[in-house]
């Protein structure tokens, strides 16, 4: 079979059809430059793209660098860091918000959370950042609502209903007064007659050495352990492995060391051996993963 016969285009069509794909391409190039330059000139607008942050390459200030360590200070001390009050008045103002219950607990721990009145709490954030903080771990699922016996409302108290916890930042003397200071170190207490949860001013503007510097973290702890006894864990917990995360019932805020808190309290549950964990603010650390 003879091939097909193609159709044939004269030159002058050739011609016509060169000059229409220029053209197009010479008013496509033009529509591509003013739309690039629209963009390179636009005032970033809502809905333009946002603009990539330029890292610095060198040059400026440093940062403080941290030599890690505590030099002069020794086992027990307060770390540096801002005033405290010198004054105790012995009285304590409410503050806080009541909430809901937080935990599925069978018992049901109701609360108020109270500041010693010569307490100036502006440093720290205020009365609220106080209570937020006490509510906000009593609520963390990492806490002792993980555990299905426990549950904690933060209340109003009346004439006809008192709680069950008093959550009370106090001063170091009257936290010496409450909790007793036969260790001559700042700590904070359990005291069961009224059910009070004494946190030491001190420790909670300053923290404690073990924590190096983590004070979030050591409120959190503070809330935890005292807390933990007034609900029934009247026994504190040694180090079990070295490198591990403590136990939140053991002394964190004197030390992490078994040895080293055995020569603090001889009669404690702490044995001689040299085991060293890591700081935990939680009852259930691992809690959802």
């Amino acid at each position: 079979m003879p091939a097909p016969v193609r159709p044939n285009r004269s030159a002058r069509g050739l011609l016509e059809e060169g000059r229409w794909k220029t053209l197009v391409l010479v008013v496509a190039a033009l529509v591509s430059g003013l739309l690039l330059g629209d963009a390179l000139h636009s005032g970033g607008g809502e809905g333009s793209a946002p603009t990539a942050a330029v890292e610095s390459s060198g040059g400026g200030v440093e940062g403080p660098v941290p030599d890690g360590q505590y030099a002069g200070y020794k086992v027990g001390d307060l770390p540096p860091g801002g005033p405290l009050t010198e004054t105790a008045s012995g009285k304590y103002r409410t503050v806080g918000e009541p909430g809901q219950k937080v935990g599925k607990g069978e018992k049901v721990f109701t609360y108020v959370v109270e500041v010693e009145d010569s307490i100036d709490s502006s440093s720290f954030g205020g009365d609220g950042a106080f209570a937020a903080m006490v509510d906000a771990t009593l609520a963390n699922p990492k806490g002792w609502t993980h555990d299905p016996k426990f549950a904690f409302q933060h209340i109003t108290e009346t004439n006809d209903r008192h709680p069950d916890l008093r959550i009370q930042l106090s001063t170091q003397k009257t936290t010496a007064d409450t909790c007793g200071a036969e260790f001559a170190m700042e700590t904070s207490c359990f005291y069961s007659d009224g059910g009070r949860v004494v946190l030491n001013e001190g420790r909670w503007v300053r923290g404690a050495l073990p924590f190096e510097g983590d004070l979030g973290g050591y409120r959190q702890y503070m809330i935890s352990h005292e807390v933990g006894h007034g609900i029934g864990f009247a026994n504190h917990q040694p180090c079990e492995k070295n490198g591990a995360l403590a136990p939140v019932m053991m002394q964190q805020t004197l030390s992490l060391n078994n040895r080293t808190l055995k020569k603090i309290e001889p009669n404690e549950v702490y044995g001689d051996d040299d085991t060293t964990c890591r700081p935990n603010p939680w009852p259930f650390p691992l809690q959802g993963r």
